[in-house]
């Protein structure tokens, strides 16, 4: 398939200040957001829908072209999806790690501070805290847990 370049039709100069002015506009538009240098799925699908808009009639895009585009959107859908579900499990799993702590003894890495004593209470969630000797401190904070002294009869 050749692909047919036009030819400017703005000076350079011209580009550089409608391109600051996109850039501007943009800003104003979302001062929040940042660039990214990924592409989502609603990227690939403004691409697809700008090929075909722009496709030359007498070289419509070929049936394998498309097929493959489609089975590329197709993977890029299925991984996003994989991604938020492993996002979910590691939530899951973090959440049973600390509850599996509680009334064990453990120690904590907080900053400068090494914390240690039982684990009186967990929260569950994304990012789940133990209560240890009042306070709450990350999961990810905990570095070792201790088994449970065994007790003598």
């Amino acid at each position: 398939m050749d692909v047919k370049i036009p030819q400017p039709v703005l000076t350079a100069e011209e580009t550089a200040e409608l391109n600051k002015f996109v850039r501007d506009f943009n800003l104003k538009l979302n001062p929040n957001r940042q660039p990214s240098q990924e592409l989502g799925k609603d990227d690939f699908l403004k691409i697809l829908i700008t090929q075909l808009t722009y496709q030359d009639p007498t070289e419509p895009m070929q049936d394998k072209e498309f097929i493959a585009q489609m089975a590329q959107f197709s993977t890029l859908e299925q991984m996003t999806g994989m991604a938020k579900d492993f996002a979910k499990l590691t939530a899951i799993i973090s959440g049973s790690e600390a509850s599996s702590a509680l009334g064990k003894n453990v120690e904590i890495t907080s900053g400068e501070r090494n914390v240690q004593g039982y684990v009186q209470a967990v929260t569950r969630g994304e990012n789940p805290q133990v209560l240890v000797n009042g306070a709450f401190y990350a999961w990810d904070d905990v570095t070792r847990v201790f088994a449970d002294q065994p007790t003598e009869y």
